[in-house]
């Protein structure tokens, strides 16, 4: 469980302070598949960072499993995030020279748990879940921007995280490709039980999402469970 308690979150540019997040207080049950919404400068993607450990909160607490992740030292920080948490991002993020099989590959290569075999099994067996056997020696340069949407998403589950933090996973796809991007996290969702949280404000991912929080000028305003399109 994600228990986040009272977080805020401030910048100072120019000699001028900006409040990305005033005062948050929420939990993410384990299994959840929702969603942060809310118009640009709402400090959703500020929220997710928090919880994914890529940034630092002013004040307040995020506890996972009842750690306080804002506590841990950077070492700390660096483990939590290769053991229990991937990352979906909207630019996907993948490294211009390795191939589709190194992007995915490289997530359990840092861990220095599995054997070169081992490594090769999961990551073949995942890009083919993606959709993408035989597209394992391209470059993202060789592939459409859905197919490296799905070598982004190859790479966060193949390690089997706990959490998987999606920010605009589906900004820069068109409608069908996003659409088989959402499909395939939640049928990893419902089959692992992996926790998913979005920030988005495209109405196509928070029509498949089971709970939508809605965030406004860095504040909760409302939170809401939905049915969904995406059974």
């Amino acid at each position: 469980m994600i228990e986040i308690i009272d977080i805020k979150k401030h910048y100072t540019t120019k000699g001028q302070e900006a409040q990305a997040l005033r005062g948050i207080t929420t939990r993410i049950q384990n299994g959840e598949f929702s969603a942060l919404s809310g118009p640009s400068g709402s400090g959703k993607t500020t929220l997710l960072n928090l919880i994914g450990c890529l940034d630092s909160a002013s004040s307040g607490s995020i506890f996972l499993d009842g750690k306080n992740l804002v506590s841990l030292t950077k070492q700390e920080t660096i483990k939590i995030r290769q053991s229990k948490i991937g990352f979906i991002f909207q630019s996907y993020n993948l490294i211009p020279v390795l191939s589709a099989y190194e992007n995915v590959a490289l997530a359990l290569e840092v861990q220095n748990m599995f054997s070169k075999a081992e490594i090769k099994h999961l990551v073949y067996e995942m890009l083919k879940n993606v959709g993408l056997e035989g597209y394992e020696k391209r470059k993202p340069s060789q592939l459409s921007g859905g197919q490296q949407q799905r070598v982004s998403v190859a790479r966060a589950l193949v390690k089997k995280p706990q959490i998987v933090l999606a920010d605009e996973p589906t900004a820069n796809l068109d409608s069908k490709n996003a659409e088989t991007i959402l499909h395939l996290m939640k049928e990893h969702n419902e089959k692992q039980k992996t926790t998913f949280l979005f920030s988005t404000h495209d109405e196509l991912v928070l029509s498949f999402v089971n709970r939508k929080l809605s965030l406004r000028d860095g504040l909760l305003i409302a939170d809401s469970k939905a049915q969904t399109n995406g059974e």
